[in-house]
């Protein structure tokens, strides 16, 4: 039975699995690797948790809580005792593959390993472990307390039951469930690139205006927002790891990141985090 959640990564993504997954009754321990980054995680927790409150949500006590069921910590081995762990940390292979190897020696036999990854192969993750069967995707969707979809991703070796175990804790999140095999991208972020990629072209070629872009769609498709818009949303940099990644199994074009997106990371234009990408903010 999971009663305590290890999260590793207290970004945009780890912060929102800690919420939900505190506001859902369980324990949970998160850490990032230095005080500076915990501390900005956490603040963004409380701040979300005050959100709630304002919007009616939860009230206060629940607020409080959710805050007393949550620790951090900038080591690791305080993970040591939970009875999930899912990792939240940048979306480069090699470094997932680090932290599930390190994991894998810290936990007991048996805990689930999941990784939060939109694109990236469980498969390749849990053949660095000595517990493939136990190695599962958890794909959560930003915000984490707003959208109501996990995609569950079973690698070549993930057990049946590792993949009922995490159904029944993701619809204790209030989340619907889909499972979606080990293929890059799986199913949402398969058809959704090429889309996003395809906007960027469009703009590159001087289609239209980024704001006439975006209009196209929300008008014309019934959007909740452009696609230029999602990009700021989403990160300008999460969509070029993932394009680079799809991009590297397919050898597909749709998936092949445009120079301009490019560009833009380099810079630094990173959409809504970095107050600027194709649009600016605040």
């Amino acid at each position: 039975m999971i009663r305590r959640v290890g999260v590793v990564g207290c970004g945009l993504m780890g912060v929102g699995i800690v919420e939900v997954a505190a506001r859902s009754g369980y324990e949970v321990i998160v850490r990032e690797i230095n005080d500076e980054l915990l501390a900005k995680g956490m603040d963004r927790l409380k701040a979300s948790l005050r959100r709630g409150v304002e919007r009616g949500k939860l009230d206060e006590a629940g607020r409080e809580a959710a805050l007393s069921r949550v620790q951090g910590t900038t080591v690791l081995a305080d993970l040591a005792g939970v009875d999930l762990v899912v990792e939240a940390i940048l979306e480069q292979m090699n470094d997932k593959k680090a932290l599930m190897r390190e994991l894998d020696r810290l936990v007991a036999p048996g805990v689930v390993l999941a990784s939060n990854t939109s694109s990236l192969s469980i498969t390749e993750m849990a053949a660095a472990t000595g517990r493939p069967e136990s190695v599962v995707g958890l794909h959560f969707f930003n915000p984490v307390p707003v959208m109501p979809l996990v995609e569950i991703v079973k690698g070549l070796r993930t057990s049946d039951e590792v993949v009922r175990a995490m159904r029944e804790f993701a619809q204790s999140l209030g989340k619907t469930v889909v499972v979606a095999r080990d293929t890059p991208g799986f199913i949402v972020n398969r058809l959704l690139i090429p889309y996003l990629l395809d906007a960027i072209r469009a703009l590159e070629l001087g289609v239209a205006s980024r704001e006439d872009i975006d209009s196209a769609i929300t008008l014309g498709l019934g959007h909740a927002m452009g696609p230029l818009t999602l990009l700021d949303f989403v990160g300008l940099d999460t969509t070029y790891y993932i394009a680079e990644a799809m991009f590297a199994e397919f050898k597909d074009t749709r998936y092949a990141p445009p120079p301009l997106l490019r560009q833009m990371v380099l810079a630094g234009w990173l959409g809504r985090k970095s107050k600027r990408g194709f649009y600016e903010y605040q």
